[in-house]
């Protein structure tokens, strides 16, 4: 018997970790295999969305969101609640996803305890500590503590190759993201259930802006930026646009967003989407203005061109690719690209291309096999 446990705490995390626990879940019918899976509850609303949505219940809920938590103060309790589950379970393997407090806290918990950690999306780099902060030293402490890394590109097996990583404990997988993304886009959703006008996805002539933004390194005058990039945009396009923006609950967010960008009748501030009409809303939108690291991956597969709210992006693919263009959060800068994509069709058509370097649907399959010792095929993403 191999016993699994997966460990994840926010909403992204769910999204990418349901095809694995599927897939686990579905060899458990037929090979001596036990799932367990552990929630830590970083964020608790949009975690509890996602697990409804892949029907997952999970068998140990830390519970440990707290109003205005600090990464200190995440970690910290990761690592306290955890160990009585590790020594009661006593996993073959601490699956762990990504680049969240919760990764970084809940793969050194399980090293304290002797456990095997699988870590899921790989290699991802920014090269500098602070942006994407926390993530990136998330990511990286993960990174030193894995003895299993599933890299979702050539990009990210390079990145670890060149940390020292051995290259028999690093498999390419593609992202458990698009396993995720087809299956939720496969699923009939109705957008006049939508607190929006029905004619905002029925009208040829408006073209669709969805906007997220809500990472930590853009709180203050970067979101600032953002949001008067947004009210230049809405006033100049008027008629022509239609910008959606789901507004995160982080009062650090919401007020600002809130203060600059409330009363114009063609931006809808609502509260954020859960997956299913998110990936809708992607499906219907004409340009993606985002900060969000699952959407450069998402957007491409629907042939959605990307403006990253950013001034560093780990996720280089689909840059390559043409798909992903870095912005930054000047506001200038927003606004010159944005109006460049609106105005110019050939433009547009430069990068509205459905090419996704970073899956095919299938790497929950590839990451199971490779933890049961069974042969795989490397996904083939983008070369180095």
């Amino acid at each position: 018997m191999k016993n699994f446990l997966i460990i994840f705490g926010t909403r992204p995390e769910a999204i990418k970790m349901a095809p694995v626990i599927r897939e686990l879940q579905n060899r458990a019918k037929v090979q001596p295999i036990n799932v367990k899976v552990c929630v830590t509850a970083q964020h608790r609303e949009m975690l509890d969305q996602v697990l409804r949505l892949f029907g997952i219940t999970p068998d140990y809920d830390l519970n440990i969101m707290e109003e205005n938590q600090t990464p200190t103060q995440v970690a910290s309790a990761v690592l306290t609640k955890l160990e009585t589950i590790l020594l009661k379970e006593k996993p073959d393997w601490v699956l762990v996803q990504g680049d969240t407090t919760t990764v970084a806290a809940a793969s050194l918990a399980a090293f304290y305890a002797g456990v095997r950690v699988g870590h899921v999306e790989a290699g991802l780099r920014t090269h500098d500590k602070w942006r994407p902060f926390p993530e990136e030293i998330n990511r990286r402490v993960a990174g030193v503590t894995a003895d299993l890394h599933f890299a979702p590109t050539q990009h990210a097996r390079a990145n670890l190759l060149r940390e020292g990583v051995p290259e028999e404990c690093i498999v390419v997988t593609g992202n458990p993201v698009i396993d995720a993304l087809y299956w939720v886009a496969s699923l009939p959703f109705d957008v006049g259930t939508l607190n929006i006008e029905r004619s905002t996805f029925e009208r040829d002539n408006v073209k669709l802006l969805l906007v997220t933004a809500h990472r930590r390194e853009n709180f203050g005058q970067p979101l600032e930026n953002i949001c008067l990039a947004l009210r230049n945009l809405a006033n100049h396009y008027n008629n022509q646009v239609r910008i959606i923006y789901p507004v995160h609950l982080n009062p650090n967010v919401w007020k600002p967003v809130h203060q600059l960008l409330s009363g114009f009748p063609n931006i809808a501030l609502i509260p954020p989407l859960d997956y299913l009409p998110l990936v809708h809303v992607m499906k219907h939108s004409y340009l993606i203005l985002t900060d969000s690291g699952g959407i450069q991956e998402e957007a491409p597969g629907f042939g959605k061109p990307v403006l990253v709210l950013r001034e560093k992006t780990e996720r280089p693919e689909a840059v390559e690719a043409g798909t992903v263009k870095v912005v930054g959060t000047d506001k200038e800068r927003i606004i010159t690209e944005a109006s460049l994509l609106i105005d110019w069709p050939e433009e547009y058509e430069k990068m509205a291309k459905a090419v996704n370097p970073y899956g095919d649907g299938k790497a929950s399959q590839r990451i199971v096999s490779a933890l049961l010792g069974e042969p795989i095929s490397p996904f083939i993403s983008n070369p180095v």
